[in-house]
């Protein structure tokens, strides 16, 4: 399993990469592996504006359906488009090419109530 030092995770699997006022989005190695292989990626429309705790999409696996949900809080501005006709992207390289939504961060200091990957790593021993 790898947790990647340098994102933030939400206690749903999520994963958040900033830069400046910008976030990358995506789903944790843990996640990807306990989803199996991902087959589908339902993404948000690109200009909305999600909150925290709102849904973002849903990742279709061959085991089940799982929604995805905002990390932080933000306006949608691409998706992985790439995502559609390579889903198992996600499961290859869940925090490089497999990432899912980038946004423009309503609030950058909101990343700092996220887990950093020490405590996610301790949080999903525990699952």
């Amino acid at each position: 399993m790898t947790f990647d030092e340098k994102v933030w995770y939400q206690d749903s699997h999520e994963w958040v990469r900033t830069e400046g006022e910008t976030a990358t989005i995506g789903i944790s190695d843990y996640a990807q592996d306990e989803l199996g292989d991902v087959v589908f990626v339902e993404f948000p429309e690109v200009g909305s504006t999600l909150k925290k705790g709102q849904p973002l999409g849903v990742v279709e696996s061959v085991k089940a359906a799982s929604d995805l949900y905002m990390p932080v809080s933000g306006k949608v501005l691409s998706c992985n488009e790439a995502l559609k006709d390579t889903p198992e992207t996600i499961n290859k390289d869940p925090f490089g090419e497999g990432w899912i939504i980038t946004v423009k961060l309503d609030d950058p200091a909101e990343v700092e109530n996220l887990m950093d990957s020490a405590t996610y790593k301790t949080y999903t021993e525990g699952l």
